[in-house]
């Protein structure tokens, strides 16, 4: 369940400068939340600010630091302002066989997708729970519900979220915190065409009606935060292909992924 917004409680969107987290902040301010906008690119995030009429506060800061993660509690509260909200939103992904990694890259996505997650948590909930109300959404993705060959290390870390989440919703049981995890399927955000995959092979990979909008799963992500859904899969087809991914047998599954992944295409 959502907080009610007040003068001093913020939403701590991180990874807000674009894609998903960009309109999870949009989202929360039309319902007229304050904001404490986070991701290393600050220009963007100012320019965000602005379009949100003051409402939003920018701190800048790097989620593979471990000494930048560990301030923003600090930086929230010097700005006279508490978290009501978490969104750990910021994430990355690598593309392609384990064999062909970066060592440097992979321990950078674990490092985001994964340690930034437990850090905020572990920072921020604890003072939720003393106040008796708060809320905090992890951004996984469909990808936790099974193995990714071609992304070995997204979609375990997308796994290990979904779990993180689910264990902490439980254990905040009763204390008037929740704790929901978003599990989008494949968004329009420019990923995969940045690292040299283009629409139509993403498509041919998964399928178009699987595809939305960055909008359209924000919504889905705060709608399904304030009905107090621990899990939340945006669009039918996603969560009927969510169930398939969990389901079906390894043997079957893992094959079908490795052969249509675009990253094992081009390897």
């Amino acid at each position: 369940m959502l907080p009610p917004t007040s003068e001093d409680g913020v939403a701590v969107v991180t990874g807000a400068s674009s894609g998903i987290g960009e309109q999870i902040a949009r989202e929360f301010a039309r319902r007229g939340y304050r904001l404490v906008l986070v991701a290393r690119r600050a220009n963007r995030l100012r320019g965000l600010a602005e379009e949100l009429d003051g409402r939003a506060h920018v701190l800048p800061a790097d989620l593979s630091n471990r000494d930048e993660r560990a301030a923003l509690p600090d930086q929230v509260a010097s700005l006279g302002l508490f978290a009501e909200v978490l969104v750990n939103n910021a994430g990355l992904a690598t593309l392609g066989p384990v064999a062909e990694s970066s060592p440097e890259a992979e321990l950078n996505l674990v490092e985001v997708d994964v340690a930034a997650v437990v850090d905020l948590c572990s920072r921020f909930v604890p003072s939720m729970v003393k106040r008796g109300r708060g809320a905090v959404l992890n951004v996984a993705s469909v990808g936790a519900f099974g193995p990714v060959p071609g992304q070995a290390s997204y979609g375990a870390a997308k796994a290990f979220v979904l779990s993180y989440t689910q264990a902490m919703r439980e254990e905040l049981r009763g204390t008037g915190v929740s704790a929901s995890a978003l599990c989008p399927g494949p968004v329009y955000t420019g990923f995969l065409e940045a690292h040299g995959v283009s629409d139509s092979e993403s498509e041919k990979a998964l399928p178009r009606f699987l595809w939305q909008k960055a909008d359209a799963v924000a919504r889905s992500a705060v709608d399904g935060l304030a009905s107090g859904k621990g899990v939340i899969v945006p669009g039918a087809a996603n969560r009927i292909a969510a169930v398939i991914n969990h389901h079906l047998p390894r043997r079957f599954l893992l094959p079908l992924v490795a052969r249509n992944h675009p990253a094992l295409k081009k390897a």
